[in-house]
């Protein structure tokens, strides 16, 4: 059995195998497209290879339910989609990057990269459910900063750091590079011993129902049950569908903004984009620490109040960028910096709780339920939220997503008083 700081960096290993190809879709492929001369609507079109990250819910109660127990419920997933990702990655080595502009090979990249998104969406669902089962309670905080860490890493490495080693190195290169470090973050999960899965039959899909057992519609409400019928869960839903709006409305304008305001593309690459990762980083250990002093649920609501000023900080810069004044690129970098450092902070928590609320026999698809359900409601927003930036502006419409953001608040504190009230009825019936 590992000692828990191997399950840390057992964790670590998974969470940043799976952060390389999200970093490349999200960094790296549309600055290699559009290099290779490819359109900008068949860039666009590569949005859809992120779907399965937004619907690998559907899936997920296959990975519960379905499992190898004699390799490991969750490691019987892992690792086959570990070793899918490395061959993948192997296979698209061979792909010619200058042929990209050529439709045949455009689709078979397509075909290949939308491969691994599922894989990977999988493996993420597997790895989740492994990391609910093995985390104990005091455990969760500091398995979900590694968590963090491990994938801010993978995004810099599979986005950012490929984009540097591609002028230096050739594509074959740099792509069996990736499989070698995917390789490697596979070792620890190969010699994890991993605990008895809880009942496989705990976790039913709708197409493995007897008649008697009702539809597959009664599945679902049968299942959501455990969300809906309390106060506290119903809360912690609407929390979850809140967090995530102001994010999905400013996504999109943050860097136009870094662009109108003077910063070269050097400056964004290293000083936005890698000293933010850093921030990022630091802001994951910071959380974890914190949460030595603060409870989960007053943490959220002190991340999320920060996130906030965040953002004030972004709309203080439109305001100035109205104005026409000059802002000292330091300025820029830091309040950049912060936001990032905040929205890591911020992150970490949220994965706790979702982790806490994740139950031992649904752990994949609870976790993945979650995590989905802030996804589609950013993941939305996202596409409008370019409409309303050119129609309020820069400073307006920071504004108005700090007010919104501070509107949002109130729900989070509602489920902090239940969640307070619980934790106290809890107390009283063990004494």
């Amino acid at each position: 059995m590992f000692k828990t700081p191997q399950l840390y960096l057992l964790l670590f290993s998974l969470y940043w195998a799976q952060g390389l190809p999200v970093g490349f879709m999200t960094h790296a492929l549309p600055v290699i497209l559009r290099a290779q001369g490819v359109s900008l609507t068949h860039i666009g079109g590569f949005g859809l290879l992120m779907a399965p990250w937004a619907v690998k819910v559907l899936w997920a109660p296959w990975v519960d339910r379905l499992g190898y127990d004699r390799i490991g419920h969750y490691r019987s997933w892992i690792i086959p989609t570990q070793l899918l990702s490395i061959v993948i990655l192997v296979v698209l080595s061979f792909l010619p990057i200058a042929s990209l502009n050529q439709p045949m090979y455009l689709l078979c990249f397509f075909i290949a990269l939308l491969l691994m998104n599922t894989v990977g969406a999988t493996q993420d669902i597997a790895t989740d459910g492994l990391a609910v089962s093995i985390l104990k309670g005091e455990q969760q905080h500091i398995g979900n900063m590694f968590q963090v860490v491990g994938s801010r890493l993978g995004f810099i490495v599979g986005g950012g750091a490929m984009l540097w080693s591609l002028d230096w190195l050739n594509w074959q290169t740099t792509f069996l590079i990736l499989a070698g470090i995917v390789l490697i973050n596979t070792i620890p999960i190969m010699f994890y011993r991993e605990p008895q899965h809880a009942q496989p039959n705990t976790v039913k899909l709708p197409s493995q129902q007897h008649a008697e057992q009702g539809t597959w519609i009664q599945q679902i409400q049968s299942y959501l049950r455990y969300f809906l019928n309390s106060k506290l869960m119903l809360s912690w839903l609407v929390v979850l569908c809140v967090i995530k709006i102001s994010d999905g409305l400013s996504g999109p304008i943050i860097k136009p903004l870094l662009v109108d305001l003077g910063l070269s593309l050097t400056q964004i690459g290293v000083y936005i984009t890698m000293l933010g990762a850093f921030a990022a980083l630091v802001g994951a250990g910071l959380a974890s620490y914190s949460l030595r002093f603060l409870t989960r649920a007053k943490a959220l609501l002190v991340f999320a109040s920060l996130k906030v000023l965040s953002l004030a900080g972004f709309a203080w810069l439109a305001h100035l960028n109205t104005l026409h004044l000059k802002v000292a690129p330091w300025l820029i970098y830091t309040i950049n910096a912060l936001e990032d450092m905040f929205a890591s902070m911020f992150l970490v928590i949220i994965l706790t709780l979702v982790m806490q609320y994740s139950r031992k026999s649904h752990a994949g698809t609870d976790f993945t339920f979650q995590v989905s359900l802030m996804s589609m409601v950013s993941g939305g927003l996202y596409t409008l939220s370019g409409i309303a930036g050119d129609w309020l502006g820069y400073q307006q419409y920071l504004i108005s997503i700090c007010v919104l953001g501070a509107l949002l608040l109130i729900p989070i504190v509602y489920w902090l008083k239940l969640e307070q009230k619980a934790q106290h009825l809890d107390q009283a019936y063990d004494e």
